[in-house]
């Protein structure tokens, strides 16, 4: 395997047009840490962006960064802190899941979209991403957006490549909105909720005027043997004594919560938000995006055909992480079944390469969708060397 670490966004074009014209395969790596992530790609070759590091744009007072996409995501993370700011989408960490080694990097969180509980109230990566800059399949430089994303007219290009796993090209560097930190962080938690009364609890605090900023809920078995229901609140300190309070008034039907907060309740969210529950388990791992409502009953029928499932809700219902025994097709045909009428999807997050290759990862597209996935593709992309089959076998 070649691997190939330009440290100019020149060395990185010149890198490209050469394995474009000579039609060689390529992954793209940051730090690392996802590499067990998405179908198997038949690559020969590696492109890094480990030399374009550090960060290029910092304008606190306009609450925007930006960073070359090798730059660790710890880097940028504590230059916010520094400032009492902080990414607005609490990207996730794969280590723990995929029992990778490494740095995650800026460029990969932008890359595949990744968020964290934050997402159901402050919104993807993708939101909070205004610009880019992107090497494409003929080894040319694109620049799209920057320190403001105003009346975008045609193609918006740095949606479009955000979440495409680097199918698209080599993003050299990103451009992030930021917000301020919250002074004061808790989280309220019930006990022995069933999944459907969580959800509903949930929901229920979540269309309320008291803004919680994540919801999740952890079945029995989960952590503790006892279920955990979650709403974390975060602003100043006035803020939240009044609407944990208004809360606990509002939702007194379902019990008396505990008040958690500083360490406990942050190592509480981190293992949520990184899906630590799994870690270890040699387990095949699933996400599913539905309805929040309808996430106890796709769970329930995934569960009578799925011997061992086990699972946990993030994002108020509407992300499912589930663990099924990594064989066979790791439950893929059932789990497809109990979700396509209710609307949903489902990833394959970990799996050993054998179930990755048979088993599609992605949620399967229509034909319509995959003609126009495989048009944006070779338009970005003619030879088609970025990451072939990352995402969708012969795209």
């Amino acid at each position: 395997m070649t691997i190939h670490t330009p440290t100019t966004e020149a060395q990185a074009c010149a890198v490209v047009a050469s394995l474009a014209t000579g039609g060689t395969p390529v992954s793209i790596q940051g730090g690392g840490t996802r590499a067990g992530f998405g179908r198997p790609a038949q690559v020969v070759s590696t492109i890094s962006s480990a030399g374009l590091a550090g960060i290029t744009l910092y304008e606190p007072a306009e609450m925007v960064i930006g960073a070359r996409a090798g730059t660790p995501l710890a880097l940028v993370q504590q230059t916010l802190a520094d400032r009492g700011q902080m990414l607005p989408f609490e990207p996730m960490d794969h280590r723990p899941l995929l029992g990778s080694e490494g740095e995650p990097t800026i460029g990969a969180v932008a890359a595949g979209n990744i968020s964290g509980p934050r997402r159901i109230n402050a919104g993807a990566a993708r939101d909070s991403l205004i610009g880019i800059r992107l090497i494409n399949g003929r080894g040319e430089m694109v620049k799209s957006g920057g320190r403001v994303m105003k009346n975008v007219t045609g193609l918006d290009l740095v949606k479009l490549v955000a979440g495409a796993h680097g199918t698209l090209g080599f993003l050299t560097e990103v451009v992030f909105r930021v917000l301020p930190r919250p002074e004061r962080t808790v989280t309220l938690v019930w006990h022995g909720l069933a999944d459907e009364r969580a959800v509903s609890l949930l929901s229920a605090a979540l269309g309320s005027p008291f803004e919680p900023m994540a919801a999740a809920h952890l079945p029995a078995g989960i952590g503790t043997e006892q279920a955990r229901t979650l709403l974390r609140l975060e602003n100043f300190s006035a803020s939240i004594d009044y609407r944990a309070g208004a809360l606990s008034e509002l939702l007194g039907d379902h019990g008396e919560p505990k008040l958690v907060e500083g360490e406990a309740s942050e190592a509480l969210w981190r293992m949520v938000r990184d899906a630590t529950f799994f870690a270890d388990s040699g387990e095949a791992v699933w996400r599913l995006s539905l309805a929040p409502t309808a996430g106890p009953r796709a769970v329930a029928a995934i569960a009578a055909a799925v011997p061992g499932a086990r699972w946990f809700y993030d994002w108020g219902g509407g992300l499912v992480w589930l663990a099924v025994p990594a064989e066979d097709d790791a439950g893929a045909a059932a789990i497809r079944a109990a979700i396509r009428p209710l609307g949903g999807h489902a990833t394959l997050v970990r799996a050993p390469d054998a179930i990755r290759a048979a088993v599609p990862v992605f949620e399967p597209l229509s034909e319509p969708l995959l003609r126009v996935t495989a048009g944006i593709k070779s338009s970005f992309d003619p030879a088609g060397i970025f990451e072939p089959g990352r995402m969708y076998a012969g795209v």
